[in-house]
């Protein structure tokens, strides 16, 4: 039985999207662990690896947290990274409340969730259940995201900035069809109102009742996962568009005519991007992005619209023919 989002109209105004660091790191560390597939992550998995595995050694409980998270088709607790409570709240924001999450809810959420699965050692039983626990993850995450993920955030962070433009648009203009059609395979929109999940380990009706849902990209996931305990916003969490472990490599030809960082630019704008986007994910500074934008926007090859405080660029039919040759 999948599950069951029912929603009113004044879902469609409430519902919004997020960035969390913080989910991001845990889901990092499930592809640093083996524990879901790399894909398009390979090549960085295997830069960061011999860096985790330090981490590991010194912070025991990342291995331990396999028995309460990250478990495919079973429970998991929700304390170690809670959905965001604001559109892009910082890291430290996300730790800092993590750390202030009562024991006796950690506990409580790490027994529930223990009594689902295969018995697990009792060693890693009583580690779990110990007095440390929240602050030996809050440790481990924090040491995971100073050490390797924050050398790659901007980058992963524009990827995903991107995604919540094209979704939110959707969602906006066309509705709850248009942007949950594409989301994912086991995501789907009835006429009757509501929204199917098949997610069998959290089935059941969940009602938003006109306080939105919240939408996360998450640039390592490529399955959907929900938050839909009643201490949390309900979340849904899904594969962001346009994943990839590296920017998207020219054309040479077109490289050798207009320039390479240009035609980097002109390639990476099938999706539209903010000038500080492209700067992240290609690796150079504002001013130099700015001063490519600038000269591809003066000569046709792209335009710009302006969206709250920022331009997103987008290539022009003559931009798309010349990519496309």
């Amino acid at each position: 039985m999948p599950v069951t989002i029912e929603v009113v109209p004044q879902d469609l105004m409430a519902s919004r999207f997020a960035i969390s660091p913080l989910i991001e790191t845990m889901h990092a560390q499930w592809v640093l662990a083996g524990r879901y597939r790399a894909g398009v992550h390979g090549p960085w998995v295997a830069r960061w690896r011999e860096t985790y595995e330090g981490l590991v050694r010194r912070h025991p409980v990342l291995r331990a947290a396999a028995a309460i998270s990250g478990n495919v088709g079973a429970s998991n607790v929700d304390f170690i990274a809670p959905p965001p409570t604001a559109v892009d709240v910082p890291f430290e924001a996300e730790i800092a409340a993590m750390r202030a999450t009562p024991l006796a809810q950690a506990h409580a959420e790490i027994t529930q969730v223990l009594a689902q699965r295969p018995q697990v050692p009792p060693a890693t039983r009583d580690f779990l259940l110990g007095p440390d626990v929240v602050d030996l993850l809050a440790a481990a995450y924090q040491a995971l995201w100073t050490e390797i993920l924050s050398h790659d955030w901007p980058r992963l962070r524009a990827v995903l900035q991107r995604d919540i433009v094209h979704r939110a648009g959707q969602l906006a203009i066309y509705g709850w069809q248009a942007a949950l059609d594409d989301l994912n395979p086991r995501v789907h929109w009835r006429a009757t109102g509501h929204i199917e999940v098949g997610l069998t380990s959290l089935a059941g009706v969940h009602r938003l009742g006109g306080k939105g849902l919240l939408f996360l990209p998450s640039a390592f996931m490529e399955k959907i996962g929900a938050y839909l305990g009643d201490a949390w916003p309900y979340a849904l969490i899904y594969p962001a568009r346009g994943l990839a472990a590296a920017t998207a490599a020219p054309d040479a030809g077109l490289a050798r005519l207009i320039g390479r960082s240009r035609a980097r630019i002109l390639a990476e704008l099938a999706e539209p991007a903010t000038t500080t986007q492209l700067a992240a994910l290609l690796g150079q500074s504002l001013g130099t992005t700015g001063e490519h934008v600038a000269a591809l926007r003066g000569t046709g090859l792209i335009a710009g619209t302006r969206t709250g405080r920022s331009v997103l660029y987008a290539r022009t039919p003559l931009g798309d023919a010349l990519i496309n040759g």
